[in-house]
């Protein structure tokens, strides 16, 4: 059984590796280690940066169902959209802009501008239990954001570049 075990993370660390070299996992890192003007996560690898994103199922389960989100829940709520906006401007070259309406409650809206174009809204609720599940989930969420952004901003790009300096 140990030597399953042993195999079994052996492949979850693998895979770990093939997730961590996705475009917006490397630019969430990126988001994430600039935050720390103090150097004190200098010494933290990359998945122990992002295990605030990541709640097993144990974890979530002792979240309460009900509950206002904490200043750093939100935080880092605002790392992961910040993340995809950046991302989809190294892969367009527009600029994008976040904004964020939360009550008190964790009931809110995000959404990523390009120009005149909402390139992501996304409603958000229950935001104290925000993270997912791996960081597989967690690179295929913001993946599909960032994916979903570039094709809008490629379909519309008159909309996108609205009031950008010619």
């Amino acid at each position: 059984m140990t030597e399953l075990a042993s195999m079994a993370a052996v492949a979850e660390a693998a895979s770990d590796e093939v997730f961590l070299t996705t475009p917006f996992v490397q630019q969430l890192i990126r988001q994430l280690r600039a935050q720390d003007t103090n150097g004190t996560w200098d010494n933290k690898t990359d998945l122990q940066l992002l295990k605030p994103y990541i709640h097993t199922a144990e974890e979530r389960r002792a979240l309460p169902i009900l509950g206002d989100p904490d200043p750093e829940t939100l935080w880092y709520l605002e790392i992961f959209y910040n993340a995809i906006a950046v991302a989809i401007e190294r892969e367009t070259g527009q600029m994008v802009s976040s904004m964020m309406k939360m009550s008190h409650e964790g009931f809110g809206r995000m959404v990523l501008i390009a120009g005149r174009l909402v390139v992501v809204n996304k409603q958000l609720r229950d935001v104290h239990r925000f993270g997912f599940s791996s960081l597989a989930t967690l690179a295929e969420a913001g993946g599909k954001f960032l994916e979903e952004a570039i094709e809008m901003i490629r379909s519309y790009p008159a909309v996108a570049q609205f009031g950008a300096l010619a």
